[in-house]
């Protein structure tokens, strides 16, 4: 039991209460995956079978890393034990053994969202509707909005609120297309990703024998993340902790972002309800940051409704005030950035890694790598094309879901006819449409061709036969061959390697080297340990990547560059070093979410996400004016800056030279003003403190009018110029000024122009 000297009187508390219904309320920073790990080990050590623990995350990279940490506790063997995973790969695992109680192959195929639109899209054609009003991705979100609800296409239909929204959005054949996407789906052998809690919640609600099983195999249940639960994973977890009531639930709702993907705060919040026995454990104690930045996360948080309340300290140093920088444009907020980590990183011999930019929109990206790129700092976008998305990647894998699951409609599409075999796109239509009207998969079809007159030459007739007879040439081999052996196979005699290396362009070369990283990582694959039966096998090996989430897709070989993501993107990561760009109203908070209170306190809590991502410095930044939608936008500070206290900020004027690089890429330092001068107190933008202009709305030093073409002026950046032209009226007024290094055109309300007086 040494492990439990790690920890502080509330985590021990929270790790030792193993009875009942518990919630571990953990802010941000607390040691929540020490105190997770460390009761799945306490509950192992006092005689609880690992094969009755259940425990789910959200990303398999944290289950990954959670059961290294049990092992080296409760040893390696126990560890394995455990089902322990996503809600989608343990649900998936359930699937795969009771499949056919619901009518599924147990070798289902596991749809991604690009397959799923593609079927969408299909479907949409063969009805002969608009694709303009019925788009593939807004009709995808609304299956999987339904799906999340718990509502299959039947009920869909019969519902007459959602027919009625329907029709008033113009979109009456909605619960059509749902329908037949499901009908599709089914005779493919395929689910989607939210299949995997509907028809997991279906089995047990149908089949209260097969609950009933897994109720008992479950007899301590553990969910990680749960704020970002959604209403069908509560409801799945509810049916199974249900008969033995050992659920223990940690979270933290200041964290809960993600309602635009179905999460519901309210789990989370009113889950005592459910367990009027709960055991309620807080963890306030902050290993992460600095005094001054949990505070000032403090200070945001503070101000949301919805929420359980809590006093989040730490004991670390006071640290450095967060730094807010105002910029003229988003071009001058990406050299800023650009220039603190150049700075950072040589006066503090620091690594790239150490620095992370996060953003509300990936489109702010642009202005930030064009300054990075300047600067020649390496960095590294999350949330980009996976790997698994690459073309060339996909095409393989098509290869192999049509192997393992021949009536993979959409695989199938994709490589019948790539590497060229003679299998056009006309025959291809006809046997998809064919098989719809028979309502049979396209594979059942081509099975039968013979018996069937579709008007196809006996050449393609020929073709589609070889191709078959190779399908089931790889088939024979799934369980007689491990993945890595039979991928290779199957790579090599379709063709498509050949066709791949046979591309010598640098785009080929490089399609070429990816398909040869999938083997490697398939021979990683088969390298590893495992006790399942088949446990090497390419189907083992599908299922893995098919539940792959977004935070385990990330592959780089150079781990060093500075981390861009969206804010989302950066949940239950940590860096030194954090720069919050576009603090700006409209953009943060977004402009969708500033007319509910409900909106409003999600990006707020988002907003407290981002900063408390940073162990020792934060940087705040915003810009006057943005290019947003190909056009340049007045903007004004995000009223979240006003919500932290003036004593744990410090702000930054723009430099003299900051958009002029000079030789070698080394832009001049900047003015700083600290917070004891200035302050941002309660309201909706930054106010002065003194009578002296505040440095963050600063404009003309004359009035706006003073300024006529013909004019010379001076500007702290751009130098001694002249006005050649004005346009607009008021406050709206800009400028075209020749200056030294050419054209610009300048707001005159925030262009802190002086006039050069003869």
């Amino acid at each position: 039991m040494d492990y439990l000297k790690d920890l502080n009187e509330p985590q021990l508390n929270a790790v030792q209460a193993i009875e009942g219904p518990v919630m571990i309320i953990a802010g941000a920073g607390s040691g929540k995956t020490r105190v997770l790990t460390y009761r799945i080990a306490f509950l192992i050590q006092h005689g609880i079978d690992p094969f009755h623990i259940l425990a789910l995350t959200f990303t398999n990279k944290a289950a990954r890393e959670m059961k290294e940490r049990i092992a080296k506790v409760v040893g390696e063997s126990e560890a394995k034990n455990l089902w322990m995973g996503t809600f989608h790969s343990i649900f998936a695992r359930i699937l795969r053994i009771e499949s056919e109680k619901i009518g599924y192959p147990n070798n289902f195929t596991i749809y991604d969202t690009d397959d799923a639109k593609s079927l969408l899209k299909s479907i949409i054609n063969e009805l002969g509707l608009e694709d303009k009003i019925y788009k593939p991705n807004i009709i995808y979100n609304r299956i999987s909005s339904a799906k999340n609800s718990l509502i299959n296409a039947r009920q869909y239909i019969k519902h007459p609120d959602i027919t009625t929204d329907d029709q008033l959005s113009g979109k009456p054949k909605m619960g059509l297309i749902y329908e037949k996407y499901e009908m599709r789906c089914f005779k493919a052998g395929a689910m989607d990703f939210d299949d995997l809690l509907l028809k997991t919640y279906e089995l047990f609600k149908k089949h209260p024998d097969v609950l009933y099983k897994y109720q008992n195999r479950f007899r301590f249940i553990m969910v990680d993340e749960f704020q970002d639960t959604n209403h069908a994973q509560y409801a799945i977890i509810k049916m199974l902790a249900a008969l033995h009531q050992n659920i223990c639930v940690v979270g933290d709702d200041a964290q809960s972002i993600y309602a635009f993907r179905g999460a519901n705060i309210e789990n989370i919040l009113n889950f005592e309800k459910d367990y009027p026995d709960l055991q309620t454990f807080k963890l306030e104690q902050n290993y992460r940051s600095t005094k001054n930045i949990v505070n000032a996360a403090n200070c945001i948080i503070e101000k949301n409704t919805q929420q359980h309340k809590k006093n989040v300290w730490t004991s670390n140093h006071t640290g450095n005030k967060i730094k807010v920088f105002r910029a003229t444009t988003d071009n001058e907020e990406g050299n800023f950035v650009a220039q603190q980590i150049f700075e950072n990183r040589m006066n503090q011999q620091l690594q790239y890694s150490d620095f992370a930019v996060l953003y509300r929109t990936n489109a702010q990206s642009r202005a930030l790598e064009e300054a990075l790129r300047r600067f020649n700092i390496p960095y590294r976008i999350y949330g980009g094309l996976s790997f698994y998305q690459r073309k060339e990647i996909k095409d393989l894998l098509a290869y192999f879901r049509i192997v393992i699951n021949p009536h993979d409609e959409e695989a199938l599409k994709r490589i019948i006819n790539y590497p060229a075999r003679g299998i056009g796109k006309t025959t291809l239509e006809k046997l998809v449409a064919t098989a719809g009207e028979n309502e049979v998969s396209i594979w059942t079809l081509m099975s039968h061709l013979h018996e069937i007159k579709l008007g196809l030459s006996p050449g393609v007739l020929k073709k589609i036969e070889e191709f078959m007879v190779m399908i089931r040439s790889f088939a024979s081999m799934i369980y007689t061959h491990n993945a890595f052996d039979l991928a290779s196979h199957i790579a090599s005699s379709s063709g498509l390697l050949k066709e791949l290396y046979n591309d010598k362009t640098p785009e080929g070369v490089s399609r070429y080297e990816n398909i040869q990283e999938l083997l490697n990582g398939i021979k990683e694959f088969c390298e590893q340990e495992t006790t399942e039966e088949n446990g090497h096998s390419l189907p083992k090996f599908m299922e893995e990547i098919a539940l792959l989430t977004d935070a385990d897709n990330e592959k780089d070989d150079d781990p060093n560059k500075v981390s861009l993501m969206t804010i989302h993107s950066s949940k239950g990561l940590e860096f030194p070093y954090v720069f919050i760009v576009g603090m700006e109203e409209n953009l943060f908070p977004s402009q969708l979410s500033i007319n509910s209170r409900q909106d409003l306190e999600e990006e707020r809590r988002l907003f407290y996400v981002a900063v408390t991502r940073a162990m020792k410095q934060v940087y705040l930044s915003f810009a006057l004016n943005r290019y947003r939608y190909g056009q340049l936008i007045m903007s004004e500070p995000s009223r979240f800056l006003a919500e932290i206290d003036r004593e744990y900020l410090e702000i930054s004027l723009p430099s003299q030279g900051l958009s002029s690089l000079g030789n070698g890429g080394i832009p001049s330092g900047n003015n700083r003003t600290s917070a004891n001068q200035y302050h941002i107190p309660k309201g909706s933008g930054l106010k002065k403190i003194s009578s002296s202009p505040n440095p963050l709305f600063s404009g003309p030093s004359e009035p706006i009018t003073a300024f006529q073409p013909g004019v010379e002026v001076m500007h702290g950046k751009f130098g001694r110029g002249t006005i050649l032209q004005v346009e607009g009226n008021d406050l709206n007024r800009m400028a075209t000024i020749r200056f030294q290094d050419g054209e610009k055109k300048l707001l005159l309300k925030f262009a802190k122009l002086t006039l050069i007086k003869s």
